[in-house]
């Protein structure tokens, strides 16, 4: 007979764990991404300073980020801190954890649609994991530049097939900024001469797309569209400066006023 070795986790590492009861001295949680294993919140590392009323930060049922700050492998136990814990790191567990399930979805379709066994599925997923860092990403790759990018895993043609079906259904990740262009040219072709420098301005590519709509005299508003704002920001610039230097050559005014970012789908 043999005993099953818990997997925990390693001190540092952040977790995303869910509060099961919540006591005077601090708050029991299950570790999702640890087969449920228990850990300790306790009430010193809840949030800074005095902690009153430890109902005011966590709640039964409730899921939170963690920090593991002690692990005691003999005895499985496993101490926690929410007050260590940065928004960046939390929004990125939170995104890393979105980015997962999507993943696990993405799978499930493909093992419907192919029609394959579990050990298929760990097969195609060890596979996955040899190249890319997430099952998502791999199929963010195939949606942008077609089943190619998987000719080297040399995938059997059922499960290829299949990932084609199911990546068209996937809505890659995008967000958008935006500005309005105050442009003006007193020349008689003035109006002819800011269409013709908007037009040439205009450069869409495989990571980002740039639309240029009239808002009314003598405004117009550029947005561009990337999968994310660094890569719309690096788009952006290089075309202002372009529209700036134009027109100003002919002897316009030009100004640029930039407005509310979004993410708009997808991600």
């Amino acid at each position: 007979m043999t005993t099953e070795i818990q997997e925990l986790p390693e001190v540092g590492e952040i977790v995303i764990a869910t509060v099961n009861k919540v006591s005077d001295h601090g708050a029991y949680v299950t570790l999702d991404e640890y087969n449920n294993i228990q850990g300790f919140l306790h009430v010193s590392e809840i949030a800074p300073g005095w902690v009153r009323n430890i109902g005011r930060y966590v709640k039964e049922g409730e899921k939170k980020v963690l920090l593991v700050k002690k692990v005691r492998s003999e005895r499985s136990e496993i101490d926690l801190s929410l007050k260590q814990i940065s928004k960046d790191q939390k929004k990125k567990k939170l995104l890393e954890v979105k980015r997962y399930e999507k993943g696990r979805t993405i799978i499930q379709s493909v093992k419907e649609v192919a029609d394959l066994s579990q050990k298929e599925v760990e097969k195609l997923e060890e596979v996955i994991f040899s190249k890319y860092d997430s099952i998502y990403d791999a199929f963010l790759d195939v949606v942008r530049k077609g089943i190619i990018v998987l000719n080297d895993l040399a995938l059997p043609k059922k499960t290829i097939s299949a990932i084609e079906e199911v990546s068209t259904k996937i809505r890659l990740p995008s967000v958008e900024i935006r500005g309005i262009l105050e442009i003006t040219n007193s020349k008689p072709d003035g109006v002819e001469i800011i269409k013709k420098i908007l037009s040439n301005a205009i450069k869409n590519d495989d990571e980002s797309k740039v639309e240029i709509t009239y808002v009314g005299a003598p405004k117009y508003r550029i947005t561009v569209s990337a999968q994310d704002f660094k890569a719309a920001e690096k788009t952006l610039k290089p075309i202002v400066l372009d529209i700036q230097e134009a027109i100003e050559k002919q002897k316009g005014t030009f100004n640029f006023v930039r407005e509310d970012s979004k993410k708009t789908r997808g991600g």
